[in-house]
């Protein structure tokens, strides 16, 4: 940073991760919801900068990953209706607990203010609906505008995007982002120009990407995510005060943070980090896993990562309610692959093949679940009851340890570490006094438990009451009525969950097809793609394995020719009277009017079954299904009601190809304008990386030398724009073609990463483990000794009141750079410290091949500790690996809040927002 201005990351140079990337996927459901509603920085003031705060994440990706040949985005469009279900709990649920914490916030307001309690106004700020990010609102129409404003940009003004294709696959187009993708991967791989050791990597944080990652059989396959941090500290949402929920809130003034309170306005937060997934890491310990001596058949470890994905479906899904014995935190999956390699000497092949699910193999694989499913129930049972025991033993130890006075005030403990310089005490004598009486108070009213007190704070003669329940050692359980580790289980389940008696031999029959149906349409859609977009598991609850007999002659087959909804069909599928705004008024009203035929699909109130869980989130949403036939024979009669902009985002849209000027296949697009060519020609894959597809004319087109103006008032318009976009279609194949689930002939094997060591459980040695950096195992990072540790301690300022030890210190590489002042005889003995100032070569290249040795100013003093080992080139290595600030040194959290926004990468050439206070943009 110079002046102010950021400068950007060079990202045509090579990749600093030691690894070259030629296609980058980007899930963006997965960046909208972070950019628009974060949780751990002030959200967004509006629109505008929740579109600017998306385009800063996918530069900071993008300058991570750095790929070379396409940039595909994809926003979730219409789902298939199996999905629908998931997303109408989901924001019934969301809307339910908005406005249940909106009333508690403002229930705890109120008492904190009428005792006194100081608490900052309360802002005027309409609330977020997140249910906005769900095809057919103009909040996604929107963000398609603003993303092919952002694309156009880049395309024009990036090195690293010059040759790049880039696909927007925007909220309009069908399906789920995650499975747009997959299926452009599919296609690709299935034509004859496609590189078979393209190496992808795909952004998202949903753990089915890993999945359909191995389904891909792709051998380079990388997965980016962001690195969860749990407990990460929020401030409280009444008094924005660090330390608290809104629950515990006192309403106490704010302390001073900091000698001048200086950083009042800042929060203790850290730029996001991220982390890659190697899938082909991943293969080899499934290989391991997996491989079986001795079969009546021949080994194919394809075919055993295909089975192993559709195990994983057992224990849980976004299709699918998971089985009852099977909970992923109790091994299930362990448990289902050591069934797997007993039984598989008896089925006699595999359980999948290319996405087809043989049911006769399956069968044997769940009965054999089904005879342990007893001994589970009880086991869990057990490990519940040691876990409550250990809890209880814990709380009476810590009840037992704690102090019985601890001084407040003046006198009140001080955490270690703080480097803030201690204040002088004032008034001791009455500090002391008022602890005193404060103990006093304390002893008198705890000395007797089981007596009542009277309203004038004597003692009553009604005798003792009652010890309330929050005192108690045991917290409230929620009842179960199952219990599944009594005999009699099966019984009570099917009474309580699905109301008919166990012994209806034909209902349960009928739950069990519509879950086998359900397995094999998931692993259809992760391998070969949309079956059915209308069919749907109809029930809240899933059967138990042993019920699972006789299901090798139960059909599999599935509708051909179904059509997803309409967007605005959608909309009154998944969501609750609440978020009704979002939809034309004459729609609106059939969720909220009494007399609307169907009222009933939107109830205000809904029961959440905990199903033997302990949080409301994990239960279960007892929601009515949506039956489609009465659904759209209601909007038939509001149809005529869309306006031409309500129709237009109503309507099925498809992908859009971008491209710049110097990009080989720009001038054959422009010329297909320029002849006005209304026929889909095909892409000539000599020009595109050997892509393939259909392109056509699109009437929204970004255009060579014209004006793209800009969507985000805050942004500059495109005056010299010479990108170029155009409708792209991926390969068309027959309905009933199959997509074989193989590794592609010419893939080379990536070579072995794991080493003998990386088999035990018990490696490491002991210490915590930590992340590699970079794909090299092998690179040694730059670190400073204890020695040079204890230097900086006595040396820096400790006046900071931010956490961390050194927010001063300067980075190695700026020893013997301009930035650094010569030690000469009788000067302090470390380099000047201008922390804020980034050394003119931190953004340059990959790490040279030698250790270069930094150059040693004449007349210095003799050597301290510090800079005996920036002189060691044995020791000192520049490591330029992201999440490392300038030439190697690792930032910390408030090294990063000094330098811009956390959690975005590099600024760009367009003026930011004005400083608010409230988003920290730079």
């Amino acid at each position: 940073e110079c002046n102010g201005v950021k400068v950007p990351i060079d990202t045509s140079k090579p990749n600093p991760n030691e690894v070259e990337f030629d296609n980058l996927y980007l899930d963006m459901n997965g960046i909208i919801h972070p950019c628009t509603h974060p949780e751990d920085k002030p959200a967004p003031k509006n629109e505008d900068e929740m579109m600017v705060a998306i385009f800063e994440y996918i530069d900071r990706i993008f300058n991570i990953v750095r790929p070379r040949r396409l940039l595909y985005m994809a926003i979730d469009g219409v789902a298939p209706r199996a999905k629908m279900n998931q997303q109408r709990s989901r924001r019934f649920r969301a809307s339910k607990e908005g406005m249940e914490a909106a009333e508690e916030k403002q229930k705890i307001r109120q008492e904190i203010l009428a005792k006194g309690g100081f608490l900052p106004p309360e802002e005027v700020k309409e609330r977020f609906d997140s249910n906005c990010i769900t095809p057919g609102t103009e909040f996604m129409d929107n963000l398609a505008k603003c993303l092919r404003y952002y694309i156009a940009d880049r395309l024009n003004s990036d090195p690293g995007w010059k040759n790049l294709t880039v696909i927007l696959s925007d909220a309009s187009a069908p399906g789920e982002g995650e499975h747009k993708i997959m299926d452009y991967i599919r296609r690709q791989r299935a034509q004859p120009n496609h590189d078979p050791n393209t190496h992808h990597c795909l952004c998202g944080a949903d753990a089915d990407l890993i999945m359909l990652g191995l389904a891909t059989h792709e051998p380079n396959f990388t997965i980016i995510r962001e690195e969860f941090k749990p407990n990460k500290p929020k401030p409280c949402a009444l008094c924005n005060q660090m330390g608290h929920e809104v629950k515990d809130c006192q309403g106490l003034p704010r302390e001073k943070q900091g000698k001048h309170d200086q950083f009042a306005d800042t929060l203790p937060i850290s730029e996001q980090e991220f982390i890659f997934i190697r899938l082909c890491v991943l293969r080899e310990y499934l290989e391991r896993e997996l491989t079986m001596a001795s079969l009546p058949f021949t080994f194919d470890f394809e075919r055993s990562v295909d089975d192993w994905v559709f195990m994983c479906f057992f224990v849980g899904n976004d299709f699918l309610p998971h089985l009852p014995s099977l909970e992923i935190r109790e091994g299930a999956i362990d448990r289902l692959v050591n069934i797997y390699k007993n039984v598989v000497h008896k089925t006699g092949g595999y359980l999948t093949e290319s996405g087809f699910v043989n049911l006769q193999r399956v069968q044997m694989i769940m009965l054999a679940v089904g005879e342990v499913e007893d001994s589970i129930f009880k086991k869990r049972k057990d490990d519940d009851d040691n876990f409550k025991r250990r809890q209880k033993e814990k709380r009476k130890r810590l009840k037992r340890d704690q102090p019985s006075f601890i001084p407040g005030g003046q006198f009140s403990p001080q955490a270690l570490g703080n480097r803030s310089s201690p204040q002088a005490i004032s008034n001791p004598r009455q500090a002391a006094f008022e602890m005193r009486m404060h103990d006093r108070q304390n002893s008198t009213t705890s000395a007797s438990p089981n007596t009542s007190l009277t309203p004038d704070g004597s003692p009553s003669l009604g005798g003792g009451i009652k010890r309330k329940c929050e005192d108690s050692d045991s917290e409230p359980e929620p009842e179960d009525n199952i219990r599944l580790w009594e005999t009699g289980w099966k019984q009570r389940y099917y009474k309580n969950k699905f109301d008919v008696d166990a012994s209806d031999e034909k209902f349960r029959r009928k739950v069990v097809q519509s879950y086998v149906e359900g397995l094999c349409w998931v692993l259809r859609y992760y391998y070969q793609g949309c079956a059915s977009w209308n069919w749907y598991y109809p029930f809240h609850y899933a059967p138990f394995a042993s019920d699972f007999e006789g299901i090798a002659d139960m059909p599999s087959d599935f509708e051909k020719g179904s059509k997803p909804f309409k967007p605005l069909e959608q909309l009154m599928g998944v969501f609750p009277a609440a978020s009704g705004n979002f939809l034309p008024p004459s729609w609106r009203k059939l969720m909220t009017d009494p007399e609307s035929s169907i009222i009933d699909f939107y109830p205000e109130d809904f029961a959440i079954d905990l199903n033997g869980k302990k949080y409301a989130w994990q239960g279960v949403a007892l929601l009515p299904f949506v039956d489609e036939r009465r659904l759209r024979a209601a909007l038939e009669e509001v149809y005529p009601d869309l306006t031409p902009e309500e129709s237009r985002r109503n309507s099925l849209g498809g992908d859009v190809l971008f491209v710049g000027k110097h990009h080989p296949l720009c001038d054959f697009i422009v010329e297909q304008y320029k002849t006005k060519n209304t026929e889909a020609v095909d892409i000539p894959p000599e020009l595109c990386h050997g892509i393939q597809g259909k392109l056509t004319l699109n009437n929204n087109a970004v255009l060579p030398d014209q004006v793209v103006e800009s969507p985000v008032p805050m942004l500059r318009d495109l005056t010299q724009n010479s990108a170029v976009s155009i409708s792209f279609k991926d390969p068309q194949f027959a309905e009933d073609f199959v997509f074989k689930a193989t590794v592609l002939p010419g893939a080379k094997k990536p070579a072995p990463v794991l080493k003998p060591g990386d088999w035990e459980k018990t490696n490491n040695d002991g210490r915590p483990w930590r992340p590699q950096l970079g794909f090299n195992r092998d690179r040694k990072p730059v670190h400073l000794d204890q020695s040079a540790f204890r230097t900086l301690g006595h040396t820096m300022p400790r006046d900071r009141g931010m956490p961390g030890m050194y927010p001063n210190a300067v980075p190695l590489g700026a020893y013997g750079s301009p930035y650094a002042r010569p030690l000469m005889g009788g000067q302090q003995q470390i380099p000047k410290l201008l922390s804020n100032l980034r050394p003119q070569e931190s953004w340059r290249g990959p790490t040279p091949l030698f250790p270069q040795t930094p150059q040693r100013t004449a007349g210095a003093a003799p050597l301290l500790a510090w800079n005996r080992m920036l002189q060691s080139p044995n020791q000192f290595q520049p490591a330029q690996y992201q999440g490392l600030g300038p030439m190697g040194y690792p930032q910390r959290p408030e090294d990063r809040m000094d330098r811009g926004r956390q959690a975005y990468g590099p600024g760009r050439p367009y003026p930011l927002p004005p400083p608010a206070g409230r988003y920290s943009w730079n």
